[in-house]
């Protein structure tokens, strides 16, 4: 039976490259897969276009296409990405740029775009986000960025058209590994079990080296061989949707049921509804069993059919925090950290500064469990010897997030004493929530740019 081998290249947005280019290199695979959006990651990319129209992809796009598409050329290896994050055609004209320079000819470089919908965020006013209850049309001067979480098709049709290399923007996270499993095997889009087999393949791809050891590793409990040189992971998948996951034998990590199980449940809020772009996947009988070192197949996943709305993820302006720290050490240094805590909550009462909220720890205390359980953990505070005092403030005007500031760093010489180590950080906060639209609402459309020999003789002349 033919089988199709896709490779994670990257878990998140600044992920390490050299055990992508060895999955390239040595893997075997017909794809390898970029997975580096989050909420705010593309919020932020946002921000970064508005900025400058040229930019507003993944800040690490360059640098990866750079060290790896000679790598994918050689070896056929195709490049599937959602790195476009807020601007994806900008991003595939610097791809073609890279391959014009690199002296890469015929490459087709695809881009699916039409998950940015801030332009009819109009329609859906009246709809509450998820995670407040409020309505959409109460943010709408703050509101940054809408994109809606789109599926596989795009990335078809990108593929049916000869796309050596496909970019996105907010597509599901594994979105990008159905596509190509669609586009391979020719399943039927109304196929919901064979649809929900490729969902959790891109699911126990989409977050790198976790599945391999990264994230499970736990020392003295959960041992994990040669950490420092973890290898990506590899999906090997069959035409009927059989699934095993493995790694490169010369790398570090390890897949095994107990990697694979805590991937499997990693972010899914309901096993059985699995709820995505293209299917309702139904991992609640999913079965896990080692066929050998480092190789687990997955089996036993289902599907229904979708829901018919795409999540959508609203970033928008919610003030500022400023975030400061400072180290008291030796005896009395908790005393001393809690007396410099009072002192700021006081002079930002004299001074009248409005705070919506304000979080006070003592790293090495309390910033993980607070006071009630850090007792009975740590005992008494006068047996720590060094604390981190960490202060964050939200305010809506910048003015007084500086404020903030000002007063925290005005304790090293106000007292108490002994404090040292004084970090400040003031950012603008971007938060996000989320509402549902119809996937009618939303139109995808795919476009091809070709790196012609006429133009690589071209850019090395200049």
């Amino acid at each position: 039976m033919r089988k199709v081998r896709i490779g994670s290249g990257a878990g998140y947005g600044g992920d390490r490259i050299e055990p992508a280019i060895d999955l390239i290199k040595e893997g075997n695979l017909d794809y390898i897969i970029f997975e580096c959006l989050a909420e705010r990651t593309i919020a932020q990319a946002h921000l970064q276009k508005l900025r400058d129209p040229n930019k507003g992809y993944n800040e690490w796009l360059e640098y990866r296409i750079t060290k790896i598409l000679q790598h994918c050329t050689k070896n056929n290896v195709k490049i599937i990405t959602n790195m476009g994050a807020a601007n994806p055609l900008a991003a595939v004209k610097k791809i073609k740029e890279i391959a014009c320079e690199l002296k890469i000819p015929s490459l087709n470089i695809a881009v699916v775009v039409g998950d940015d919908v801030y332009h009819i965020l109009d329609k859906y006013g009246d709809q509450p986000l998820i995670e407040t209850g409020e309505k959409l049309r109460n943010l709408k001067s703050s509101i940054v960025s809408a994109n809606a979480y789109i599926g596989a098709e795009g990335i078809v049709k990108a593929l049916e058209n000869g796309a050596d290399v496909v970019v996105t923007g907010r597509a599901a996270d594994p979105a990008l590994v159905l596509g190509p499993l669609i586009y391979e095997f020719g399943w039927d889009i109304q196929d919901y079990s064979l649809l929900g087999k490729g969902i959790m393949v891109g699911h126990l791809l989409e977050c790198g080296c976790q599945i391999t050891g990264g994230y499970f590793a736990d020392p003295g409990y959960k041992d994990v061989t040669d950490i420092w040189n973890l290898g990506y992971p590899i999906a090997e998948v069959e035409e009927n949707g059989s699934l095993k996951i493995t790694k490169l034998e010369n790398t570090g990590g390890i897949v095994s049921p107990a990697t694979v199980k805590e991937q499997i449940l990693y972010e899914i809020h309901d096993p059985a509804s699995y709820l995505t772009p293209d299917v309702i996947a139904d991992f609640s009988n999913a079965k896990v069993q080692e066929i050998s070192p480092n190789i687990v197949e997955v089996s036993g996943v289902g599907g229904k059919q979708k829901s018919g709305f795409y999540k959508t993820s609203i970033g928008y302006r919610d003030g500022y925090i400023t975030e400061c720290e400072i180290s008291y050490g030796g005896s009395g240094s908790y005393e001393r950290a809690k007396l410099a805590s009072d002192i700021i909550k006081k002079r930002l009462e004299i001074i009248n500064i409005t705070v919506e909220d304000l979080r006070i720890d003592f790293i090495g205390y309390d910033s993980l469990y607070r006071e009630s359980l850090s007792n009975k953990i740590l005992g008494e505070t006068e047996n720590l010897k060094e604390v981190r005092l960490r202060i964050a403030g939200k305010t809506l005007l910048e003015e007084d997030a500086e404020r903030i500031g000002q007063e925290f760093d005005s304790l090293m010489t106000n007292g108490p004493a002994g404090g040292g180590g004084v970090r400040i950080n003031i950012r603008q906060i971007i938060a996000i929530g989320s509402i549902l639209i119809p996937s009618n609402d939303v139109v995808i459309e795919v476009f091809h740019e070709e790196v012609r020999k006429d133009e690589i003789e071209t850019s090395s002349t200049l």
